[in-house]
């Protein structure tokens, strides 16, 4: 089958090596490179550089709507357009160009989660399962009808990062069954629910601060979620701190079962630093406490709170 495929970050990576092997690429669509880095040189795409050592064509329109770029997408003479986190929209043209239409891998349970962060989202939420969606487009925002869905249970370790890794490998081999159906003439589009719809905005870098007044598991999600960008961030010292792992501590207590929410018969502040503990920063927050294992300091690298906290004074101080 002739394939063309849009997509641009590290995400859109196993679905376009998982294509390659199996069909005809007749051209690659992604971003234009960007500005990145503290130099700001322009960078292309994780897709771009994959497309180029597979000797793919390349496009790179700021719009789908010119007639240059209809024009050369059709000369590609696609059966399907897969799109997997390409950045634009496709105008109809574009969606009534291929014979089998646009499908799209979207890294949800659809009807939940649609839009441009479904991953932290469903991390933030406190979700048990997501999947993928393997979707026929049409103009709405992730509407179009179901081909195929695969789940996974998200676990305690999850970060937005090996979540998204792990939600990128199910949706390449989904999408090559979808495709393997849609050929064939096997597969039927079935149209979403109808309840259960939830959006998932995109993350404002606001969302990243901390706010300890909150309760220990939903800071816990937000530090899980936004690994490893934005990364959860709080102020020690008027300093930023950018902090990459940390859990809910059980019941607020220690491993010895001493209550660590308490000082001196008063309950101590959100933000206040109760102790060093096995290599854990324990903080107080709105409920419960919360163990910060791994930060990063303005101009350095991740460090583990064991080496962070080295030769410091911490106990007794305050975050955010």
């Amino acid at each position: 089958m002739r394939v063309a495929f849009a997509g641009t970050p590290e995400f859109a990576l196993p679905a376009l090596t998982a294509l390659d092997a199996q069909h005809e690429l007749v051209g690659v669509l992604t971003q234009p490179d960007r500005p990145s880095g503290r130099g700001r040189r322009l960078t292309p795409s994780a897709v771009k550089v994959a497309a180029a050592a597979c000797q793919l064509p390349v496009m790179q329109p700021l719009t789908l709507r010119s007639e240059a770029a209809l024009a050369e997408l059709a000369a590609w003479r696609p059966d399907v357009l897969v799109v997997v986190a390409y950045g634009l929209l496709l105008p109809h043209e574009v969606l009534a160009l291929p014979r089998l239409g646009c499908v799209n891998i979207h890294a949800s349970l659809l009807p939940r989660w649609r839009g441009a962060a479904p991953i932290e989202r469903a991390i933030l939420a406190g979700d048990t399962e997501t999947g993928v969606s393997i979707m026929q487009m049409d103009a709405g925002l992730d509407t179009g009808p179901l081909l195929q869905q695969r789940s996974i249970r998200i676990r305690a370790d999850h970060t937005g990062g090996s979540l998204r890794t792990e939600l990128a490998a199910l949706g390449a081999a989904a999408l090559l069954e979808a495709l393997s159906g849609l050929e064939a003439g096997t597969l039927r589009a079935r149209p979403q629910p109808q309840q259960g719809v939830t959006y998932a905005s995109r993350i404002a870098k606001a969302e990243a601060r901390i706010d300890w007044t909150r309760d220990a598991p939903s800071i816990e999600r937000q530090v899980r979620a936004f690994n490893p960008r934005p990364v959860a961030e709080t102020i020690l010292d008027g300093e930023q701190l950018r902090i990459f792992a940390a859990h809910a501590a059980a019941d607020g207590t220690s491993s010895s079962g001493a209550n660590l929410l308490e000082h001196e018969g008063k309950r101590r502040e959100p933000g206040s630093i109760i102790a060093i503990r096995a290599g854990s920063l324990l903080v107080q927050c709105g409920l419960g406490c919360l163990a910060v294992t791994e930060v990063q300091r303005p101009g350095r690298r991740p460090v583990s709170m064991r080496d962070f906290a080295h030769g410091l004074a911490l106990a007794g101080g305050h975050l955010g």
